[in-house]
């Protein structure tokens, strides 16, 4: 219940922090726009010079680019099979010689011909212009992705499974990321072990609008619910033995409500309580019982001491590992906190009904007095 109520609140935040992340491919699977070929120069006009191997061209930096097309890789590829044509892509080529393209380097040649995209997938380019990798890329760091970088260039395919291939995409820029991700208890499921119900890079940062600590403020304050589309799924962690309640018990704890008090009154503002990756990790999850866990009883209190510097040995003792005490887990609190159920309403309770009985008693005793001098005059 707590769930589905901070989900409600913070639902508009949410989804101007992107935390609340699409599965990958539905940008994609926007209608396109028409494939007409463009008039004026055909396929096999375009082939008949880039169909030869090892073709290249000089850029004014010096560097040489490749721009043979390999025929067979392109019809079999996703453009190929549904007749777009070169010149829907190439927008500047309208004949040879070819125009003088604006760029210096093969990196921005890349860059100024993933502009192309955008006339057939409006709703991935609008996304991404709000992404992380835009948002660099006006900064002047030209190394981030474009569609190219992701998707491919000659050989575009639909998305099709697994979805291991995900990270492994990721990996080209963020190969560090991967190696932590990859033996995660994340990665280590999705890749090794081909479960499809583990989150992908894109699970947590999105697809085309990429979120992240770096390129939003609100990412970390708003990643409990990242966390809580999976850990509150009942059906889900039904499956795997894991508790739904870890979202619930956070958010009733110190920590939890501190964080969700920043939500809904500075939403722009970083929370300094911890969030879940504080005490989890990040990329590099690991089971609750791995040694190189970092909320694994051994090393909860290094994990501790990260914001409370003091804490001694006996300090993570009070955390209950995100379990609600019941007769299983924690008895002697679970009576404890039974005995405050019922003692409390019932001091309360008691203490109202004395304080009613006693106001009847003296209305009552008012009454009669009042009667019995109207009697006597």
């Amino acid at each position: 219940m707590k769930v589905k109520l901070l989900s409600q609140l913070c639902i508009g935040a949410l989804i101007a922090a992107a935390v609340c992340f699409s599965f990958i491919g539905s940008a994609a699977a926007q209608p396109l726009a028409s494939h007409e070929a463009e008039p004026g120069i055909a396929d096999e006009t375009c082939l008949e010079c880039h169909d030869v191997p090892g073709l290249t061209t000089t850029l004014p930096s010096g560097e040489e680019i490749y721009i043979s097309v390999d025929r067979v890789m392109h019809t079999v590829s996703i453009h190929g099979r549904n007749g777009y044509a070169c010149v829907q892509c190439h927008r500047d080529i309208d004949g040879y010689p070819h125009r003088e393209i604006p760029v210096q380097t093969a990196r921005e040649y890349t860059v100024y011909q993933n502009q192309s995209c955008a006339y057939c997938h409006p709703g991935a380019a609008e996304a991404n212009r709000a992404g992380a990798h835009q948002i660099f890329r006006e900064a002047g760091i030209l190394e981030a992705a474009v569609c190219s970088d992701c998707h491919g260039s000659h050989n575009v395919d639909s998305l099709t499974p697994p979805r291991s291939n995900i990270p492994k995409t990721c990996e080209r820029c963020h190969s560090e990321i991967f190696n932590e991700y990859k033996d995660s208890v994340h990665g280590a499921a999705l890749i090794g072990e081909g479960n499809p119900d583990v989150p992908d890079c894109s699970t947590c940062h999105g697809n085309h609008d990429i979120k992240g600590p770096n390129s939003s403020d609100a990412f970390r304050l708003y990643s409990p619910l990242i966390c809580a589309e999976c850990h509150a799924n009942e059906a889900l962690m039904e499956k795997y033995d894991i508790s739904t309640h870890v979202f619930d018990t956070y958010v009733s704890d110190f920590h939890g409500t501190t964080v969700t008090v920043f939500e809904k009154i500075s939403p722009d503002q970083e929370t300094n309580k911890p969030v879940c990756i504080d005490c989890h990790g990040v990329h590099n999850m690991k089971k609750h019982d791995d040694p190189e866990s970092q909320v694994m009883k051994d090393n909860l209190l290094k994990t501790c001491q990260k914001c409370h510097p003091d804490a001694s040995q006996n300090f993570p003792n009070s955390w209950l590992g995100h379990y609600e005490p019941s007769l299983d887990k924690y008895p002697l609190l679970y009576f404890v906190n039974l005995f405050y159920f019922i003692v409390i309403p019932v001091t309360i309770g008691g203490m109202i009904l004395f304080v009613l009985l006693d106001a009847q008693h003296r209305i009552r005793k008012k009454i009669s007095k009042n009667k019995s001098a109207e009697v006597k005059s």
